[in-house]
């Protein structure tokens, strides 16, 4: 196998970095990243407007509108020519109202403390390992405070088998979510084959949940074009230029989502209504 490389270009817009820079050998000054504050990323074309600071992560929006998630490296940015640490604020800016309650990633007002409730019978089922990553990602706090579990269904083909075996009824329901639910496609024709009031199906148009990732994530236009017949992930990552295997880029991927406006809004759609549906009190 070819080792990753420490910096791959993409081929259609800025360098992608799975690594990061090295730790700095000199201290900056900091400088707390407000929105609104115009900045500049060392190292890259990419200057903007911070948006703010989600989980960890900076995001700005560059003069072309797209919107950038960069890590608050020590002296990773400029500010008016001078090199400095971003940080993350501290409570509002002077003169500002308090902030507003917090929210989770999913945009759902966070319940600060809440423990998480005992799992319900209710399922949700995902595709596979990177489905599960992603809603947990995103969903993950509102899922443990409603009990429900999500679970991996390692590919589509036996669906029928996983509902029969799971055995759906009022108050233990089950949700599942398939990648490319789309006419004439073998996940449509599995879904049709399941048809019990106590399971929901739903899906999102793309190929692979990576394309449900926004591209400008990335810093890209759009994802790469990949022909039929050809493996998708493998061709994407040509592409784009990336010498990485599959499951570092994802990792890497997945690092710079950090809430749902980073997602294409069929997943949203269809993650929320599992959720509801999963969620629905039982019948009195």
């Amino acid at each position: 196998m070819v080792p990753p490389a420490k910096r791959v270009r993409s081929g259609i817009g800025d360098p992608i970095d799975l690594d990061g820079p090295r730790s700095p050998r000199h201290r900056f000054p900091t400088v707390a990243a407000r929105p609104g504050l115009e900045v500049k990323q060392r190292g890259t074309p990419i200057s903007g407007v911070v948006l703010g600071v989600v989980n960890g992560a900076l995001a700005v929006r560059d003069r072309h509108g797209f919107e950038h998630r960069m890590r608050l490296q020590p002296g990773g940015f400029e500010v008016e020519g001078q090199v400095v640490t971003l940080v993350e604020p501290r409570g509002p800016a002077p003169g500002t109202p308090a902030a507003e309650p917090g929210r989770t990633a999913s945009g759902s007002i966070a319940v600060p403390g809440a423990p998480a409730r005992v799992a319900k019978a209710s399922r949700i089922l995902v595709e596979g390992v990177h489905d599960a990553e992603l809603v947990e990602k995103v969903w993950g706090d509102d899922l443990r405070v409603e009990g429900v579990v999500v679970e991996r269904l390692d590919g589509a083909d036996h669906l029928d088998v996983v509902v029969r075996t799971f055995g759906p009824r009022p108050g233990r329901r089950l949700g599942i979510l398939l990648d490319h639910l789309v006419d004439g496609s073998k996940e449509t024709r599995l879904a049709a084959t399941v048809d019990h009031p106590d399971v929901l199906v739903t899906g999102h148009p793309f190929i692979d949940v990576w394309q449900a990732v926004k591209p400008s994530v990335l810093g890209i236009p759009a994802w790469p074009e990949v022909p039929r017949g050809e493996d998708w992930k493998t061709g994407v990552l040509q592409r784009l230029g990336v010498t990485a295997e599959p499951g570092r880029f994802w990792k890497h991927l997945l690092g710079k989502v950090t809430s749902w406006t980073d997602l294409e809004p069929p997943l949203i759609g269809a993650v929320e209504e599992l959720i509801d549906f999963v969620t629905e009190p039982a019948p009195g």
